[in-house]
């Protein structure tokens, strides 16, 4: 089942779509491992690199990517490789336990995070921590699996290195940015705008 931005957006924040995505026990995949959506062979490639408390690719996953979903992504145009970018320690904590998901639950699940931002990025005295864990438990993860991702030092290094090596080679500098076939642009678009940056 094709589980797209559109529609888990609309259920996320009753808390009740995550937890039909997934079994107690989900297989681990290496939190390393390239996640994207659409077809692997697409002849346009979008790099999003990207902040989980970011409040503009939060807005930007809610209002312009869903129909860059349904009209570029799901009809094969775009291949869509998700970067992390954060731009804080939440951020940086948000991204290690969404890579200790499966990949077929990892954009699912940063979907749930856009929709929710407010919620457990910046609500005043919130626990992020036991947030966070609310809503990776109704993703499907165990507890023991959460308190694995929190304290993979190797996983925090590599995005961090990841992070560094991206601002050096590419310039980037700041969230939402999009290379499309290696060409950057930066910021949060509507999607008429992005369209006309992908080749016809």
């Amino acid at each position: 089942m094709t589980i797209s931005r559109r529609s888990l957006l609309t259920v996320v924040p009753t808390g009740f779509a995550l937890a039909t995505l997934a079994s107690p026990a989900l297989a681990q995949d290496d939190p390393r491992a390239e996640r994207f959506i659409g077809k692997p062979d697409a002849k346009v490639v979008v790099d999003e690199y990207f902040s989980l408390t970011c409040p503009h690719c939060a807005a930007f996953a809610q209002e312009s990517l869903p129909e860059i979903q349904k009209n570029l992504i799901d009809t094969g145009v775009v291949k869509w490789v998700f970067h992390d970018y954060p731009l804080d320690q939440v951020a940086l904590t948000a991204s290690m336990v969404a890579r200790y998901l499966p990949v077929d639950r990892y954009e699912p699940f940063i979907n749930a995070l856009f929709a929710t931002q407010n919620r457990w990025a910046f609500a005043r005295g919130a626990d992020t921590t036991a947030e966070l864990w609310k809503t990776a438990g109704l993703a499907g993860m165990s507890r023991t699996t959460f308190d694995k991702a929190l304290g993979d030092t190797g996983l925090r290094d590599w995005i961090i290195k990841t992070q560094q090596d991206d601002t050096k080679k590419l310039g980037i500098d700041s969230t939402p940015t999009f290379v499309i076939n290696g060409e950057k642009h930066s910021g949060e678009m509507s999607y008429d705008a992005f369209r006309k940056l992908i080749p016809s």
